[in-house]
């Protein structure tokens, strides 16, 4: 069932205002998504090209269902994007979920917006979607971006770990059954 919008956007969290992402963000995604620092962990740099359709993507997401991945900027500077973060449906293991996602500026890390975001994408979604898992995967190397989605109230859960393009990758959920708070709110 589609959202209201207005639930999802804008939300403002201490330091950050979390805004839907518009097509204005192209430039500055560009930017962030191909940065060779933010995918030091990613099996697959993206292109130009790859980071567009993704874009589109989350465009049309927030179009079909009324909520998405945000853009979000600091208080003190509304006008500069300093990363992207929130939720969007997805499948995984015939399961509809919501995917915990997660990129920010490098000149931006180390003061805490990664959590601050994902910790209000995962308390909306389980307010607003409480039937629907939150997921966020990861490469099992890449300790911070673990680090958020523990902090962020989910948890490992090994059954989903897999590998892709031949790289570890881990699951962590919150509200996947057979895990501790795994049923629905």
């Amino acid at each position: 069932m589609r959202q209201d919008p207005s639930d999802w956007t804008p939300v403002s969290t201490e330091r950050l205002l979390l805004r839907r992402l518009e097509r204005s963000d192209y430039d500055v995604a560009i930017r962030i998504h191909t940065d060779p620092r933010t995918n030091r962990h990613n099996p697959h740099s993206p292109t130009v090209e790859s980071v567009a359709r993704s874009l589109q993507d989350f465009l049309d997401h927030w179009d079909r269902e009324g909520f998405g991945y945000w853009a979000v900027v600091e208080h003190e500077a509304p006008e500069i994007v300093v990363g992207f973060t929130g939720l969007q449906r997805a499948v995984v293991d015939g399961r509809t979920i919501l995917n915990l996602y997660y990129r920010y500026d490098p000149a931006v890390w180390g003061r805490g917006y990664a959590t601050e975001g994902a910790t209000e994408a995962v308390r909306r979604g389980r307010k607003l979607l409480p039937e629907l898992p939150v997921l966020a995967r990861t490469t099992t190397t890449n300790t911070g971006s673990q680090r958020t989605a523990l902090a962020a109230g989910l948890q490992h859960f090994p059954g989903l770990d897999r590998e892709y393009a031949g790289v570890p990758e881990m699951y962590l959920a919150l509200g996947w059954p057979g895990i501790s708070g795994g049923d629905p709110l």
